[in-house]
């Protein structure tokens, strides 16, 4: 299956991506006008399978463009997984010419260890990093605003 890695946010099928990102772990039941924020002020990679033209893939990376990048919400669909568009997004993503000066680079992650580790993440001390979680009812359920 052939597939096209883009940059571009206009080829975002920002409906398809919601519906996948509210089905994971990670996201669940997000709201769309969240997801729809969040891929506006993020630099987003998108893999396109060329027959249909539809977003089976996705990543994004948070950053200030210069010391730091949280890559995030990395997906592919399940059924175009095992063809290395993982791979080819973050390698995409490592190319950015916003992204040559970055100091550090952040995820997290419950089952894709192998996966970043072929990017050299390596596992931090847990004592180094410390999280607050905000609210839920902030970004979750089932109110949508169509943006």
């Amino acid at each position: 299956m052939p597939y096209t890695i883009t940059l571009d946010p206009a080829r975002q099928d920002l409906d398809a991506i919601h519906r996948t990102l509210a089905g994971t772990y990670w996201s669940t039941d997000i709201r769309r006008e969240v997801v729809a924020e969040a891929f506006r002020n993020s630099i987003v990679v998108l893999a396109l399978d060329d027959a249909s033209g539809e977003t089976v893939g996705f990543a994004r990376v948070v950053t200030d463009r210069a010391t730091f990048a949280w890559l995030c919400d990395v997906f592919v669909v399940e059924s175009h997984r095992g063809h290395g568009l993982s791979r080819r997004m973050l390698e995409e993503l490592e190319r950015h010419p916003s992204l040559q000066t970055l100091r550090r680079w952040c995820l997290a992650t419950r089952d894709a260890h192998g996966l970043y580790e072929k990017f050299g993440y390596r596992a931090v001390p847990a004592d180094r990093w410390m999280e607050k979680q905000g609210a839920k009812e902030r970004w979750q359920g089932a109110a949508s605003i169509q943006g």
